[in-house]
Parts: C-alpha cells; structure tokens; sequence
C-alpha cells in the first residue's frame, strides 16, 4: 500500500467551456455528448463516470493539470447529456466498450490514460482487458468489480450502517417483496406511469447518495435526487445493470487481468466506502503486481470528500512525471 501523502492536493481552477465537444453517434438509437478540455497537444486521458447513468458532469473537469493534460470526458449511453436519456434497449457493458472505442477513433487517440470512478473502474477494467494496447494506464477510485457480492451488499447488506436510508428505500415496497427490491424498482422504473418513475427515481437515488459519504449531507442529498434528468439516468441505468450483474461473468474482470497487469495501476479508496468497500480493491491490488493502493481514513465514496480529491490529483501528478505512478 501506499505510504500517507503529506501535501494537500487542491482541484485545479474552474474550466468554463470545453476547448471542443460534439455528439458521436454510435448506433441507429444511442448518440453520445463529448467533450475535450485542457492542453490539445497533451497526455491523453479519459474520465470514466460512475453510475452507469451519472455522467461527467463539468465539475470532473478539475481533476487533471490542463496544461499537461488532453482531459476527455463523455456521458455513457443513456446517462446526462447522451441520448436518450435512460434508454435501456442496446444498453450492455460491451456496448459501452465499442463506444469507447469509436469515441478513441473520432477523436484520432493512440493510447489514453484511464480515469473512472465506481461502476466507471469497472468499465475501465473490462475496457482494458479487451483493448490493452489502447491503455496508457489506470487511475481508479471506489473499486466496483461487479460481483454479485458487491451488488447484494448494495441491495441489502448497508442496512447494518444506513438502517433509515434502507428503510425509506424499501418503504413503498410490501414487506413480502422485499428480498426481490431490485425486480420492484426496475417495474417502477421501466413502467408507463411517468410520476411513478420519478418517485422511485428519487428514492434509489436518495439511498445512494445518502451511504456516500463519510459524514452525511442531508441538503447535498436533496439537490441531487431533485435533478430530474440525472436522477432518471442513475436509477435507471443502475438497477438495469445490476440487475444483469453488469453484464460480466461471475469475478470475470480479476481472472481476466493478464492482458493489462504490466501497465501503471493506482488505486483511490475511501477507507470507510460503504457502496465500494476496501475489499474489492484489496482484491484489485493483490491481482495486480505494481499497483498502488491509497486508502483514504477519512472518506466515504464521494470522488467530492477532501482527502479522496487529493489523493487523485496527487496521482495525476506522479503520472506527469514519467507516466508512472510508483
């Protein structure tokens, strides 16, 4: 593991408007918002949201120096800006890897540093090991491997730390059902009744944002499940996924390593992620020699907590240096 850092890494001053973006239609139904910022002529890196339907919205754009730095950041099928929003048809994780693809051939990238965050370190993974050669590295924060483990614990097992939260997240449903919550969010949420949609919308979204963070913010909680559009796209996108176990076999990204454990591999993890535990990153570290992990005491999961912000940007700093991070 990585020893403490003793330097506090800030966020990067405010990019107002992108240097370029666009729309990449990537099939008959999905087209996708894009956007460059940062240095045109620098490291490639790409920000890989979580969710799947959170998006990257322009706060994210911080993250990396930008005189050094070609920062692309896109919102995956269905989520934010893409279109339309929180479509399920076409909507599998190997969708998402051809769109990274084409996303890499529009925009004339040889190799990119990946950058993601929750579901998004999944994506990255599952990218990585199916294009390893596109792959200048990994930055991952809140590590999510898509077990059945991970999405069980999601489901029910944070009762034990969030009982309330759990409580207002099952409270519509009988108490025979239960068990099945997953099955009665995806038939509120894929159903025809736009009100019902948007009531289970908010409170899946609730429940996650409110076993994010190390010390809870009831006011950040409310503004998040009150933006409708991302609201849809998160819950929506998140019970269709989870309910396909991601669209992945069964620890299929820790078997399929190989192809990508040579390359750099830094680790962010909130000591106290109650949604991506430690362990899947410990598990992520072990499988792969040379990898850092920073486990951050005092954080949750929230990419937005002060000393998970600046364990990231300590990382893209070392990667400046030699494109490493050890």
């Amino acid at each position: 593991m990585d020893a403490p850092c003793a330097v506090t890494y800030q966020l990067f001053p405010e990019i107002e408007q992108p240097n370029r973006s666009g729309r990449l239609r990537v099939s008959e139904l999905h087209e996708l918002y894009w956007e460059e910022c940062g240095n045109p002529q620098g490291v490639p890196v790409v920000y890989l949201h979580g969710g799947p339907g959170e998006g990257a919205e322009p706060s994210k754009r911080r993250f990396w120096d930008p005189d050094h730095y070609r920062i692309v950041l896109f919102d995956q099928r269905g989520a934010l800006r893409s279109t339309p929003l929180a479509e399920t048809r076409d909507n599998t994780t190997q969708h998402l890897i051809d769109d990274l693809e084409r996303l890499r051939e529009h925009l004339g990238v040889e190799r990119w540093l990946l950058t993601a965050g929750s579901w998004g370190t999944t994506l990255a993974l599952a990218y990585g090991e199916a294009h390893p050669e596109r792959c200048l590295g990994f930055l991952l924060r809140g590590i999510f491997l898509g077990t059945a483990d991970e999405v069980h614990w999601y489901l029910h097992g944070m009762r034990r730390f969030f009982p309330r939260a759990y409580e207002d997240f099952v409270s519509w449903i009988p108490e025979d059902r239960r068990d099945a919550a997953l099955d009665a969010y995806l038939e509120r949420l894929l159903g025809e009744d736009p009100q019902a949609r948007l009531d289970a919308a908010r409170a899946w979204v609730r429940y996650s944002a409110s076993c994010s963070l190390l010390r809870h913010d009831p006011e950040g909680v409310e503004a998040q499940a009150a933006d409708e559009q991302t609201t849809l796209g998160m819950a929506v996108l998140d019970a269709w996924y989870f309910k396909h176990q991601l669209f992945l076999e069964e620890d299929q990204l820790i078997q399929g390593l190989a192809p990508i454990r040579q390359l750099p591999c830094y680790l962010v993890q909130g000591g106290h992620d109650m949604i991506a535990t430690p362990n899947s990153a410990y598990q992520l570290h072990k499988a792969w020699p040379g990898s850092v992990l920073k486990i951050v005491n005092d954080a949750g999961h929230a990419p937005t907590e002060p000393g998970t912000t600046s364990a990231l940007i300590e990382a893209t700093e070392r990667f400046k240096r030699d494109g490493r991070f050890a």
